[in-house]
């Protein structure tokens, strides 16, 4: 899912490296304990940069982008979270990280609960940004129309600036998109599953998401042994970037254990 927001790098720091099927791309910023950012649907490493900097005097950030998105390849033109998951897991194998905390939005808060349920043991913390246990009626009409034209004018700036090859990538973005309208199986979590995760777990959700709606984030945070919720109020989907929410703050007191919502 995407975020309106991809301001311009202004030091690029990444690099690429070959996974079996595709190369993904991811930047490195700070020293200390990792620290995995993943991004929204269309988005890129961009969409973090406005809390690059004050993550980075904490963690050592691994910021990656998901398979197809900005530099990252993807042969095959199908997009999961699963799968988009176990890439991610086969980066930091190469890597050689093992244990880590995680902040996703949107689609990299849905890649993240893959990676929580498939290897619990590997995650300390993870705050999740207008994520979802499964794809509501709503999400998928939205999915299945969504095109070019249809785009608010934010989200196809931010397409613009993350295709780093240009307009088929953006094409190929969207089909992806459009195909999650009809997959019952990449996004179905259940209560179950979800209370196999043991890292402690901040939820973070607008109450005015269009995509999902907030009882999906009470029923995550109750379906986490040990996760809390921040519900932001009038907030949209992603709702992280306004001046009056103190987002950066409120993660790492959360990822530090010094306070919760």
């Amino acid at each position: 899912m995407a975020t309106n927001y991809a301001p311009q790098p202004l030091h690029p720091r990444g690099q690429t490296i070959a996974l079996p099927h595709l190369e993904l791309y991811y930047e490195e910023y700070g020293v200390g304990q990792p620290l995995l950012l993943l991004h929204g649907f269309g988005g890129c490493a961009q969409n973090w940069l406005p809390f690059t900097a004050e993550l980075a005097a904490h963690y050592r950030l691994l910021v990656v982008e998901l398979r197809g998105h900005g530099y990252s390849t993807n042969p095959d033109n199908v997009f999961t979270h699963r799968d988009a998951a176990r890439d991610v897991f086969q980066l930091l194998d190469k890597l050689g990280v093992a244990r880590f905390s995680a902040m996703g939005m949107s689609s990299g808060a849905m890649t993240l609960l893959h990676m929580a349920t498939s290897a619990p043991q590997r995650l300390e913390a993870l705050v999740l940004v207008s994520a979802t246990t499964h794809f509501p009626a709503q999400a998928r009409a939205i999915m299945r129309g969504a095109s070019w034209r249809t785009l608010p004018h934010p989200v196809q700036e931010m397409y613009r600036e993350c295709a780093k090859r240009g307009e088929a990538q953006v094409q190929a973005l969207l089909s992806q998109f459009n195909a999650l309208a009809d997959n019952e199986d990449d996004m179905a979590f259940t209560p179950e599953q979800l209370a196999t995760i043991t890292a402690r777990t901040l939820v973070v959700h607008g109450d005015r998401d269009r995509f999902f709606p907030v009882a999906i984030a009470v029923t995550l945070s109750r379906a986490i042994p040990e996760a809390t919720v921040w519900i932001i109020a009038s907030g949209e989907h992603v709702p992280i970037y306004e001046a009056t929410v103190s987002f950066t703050d409120t993660a790492l007191r959360f990822l530090k254990g010094l306070a919760r919502q």
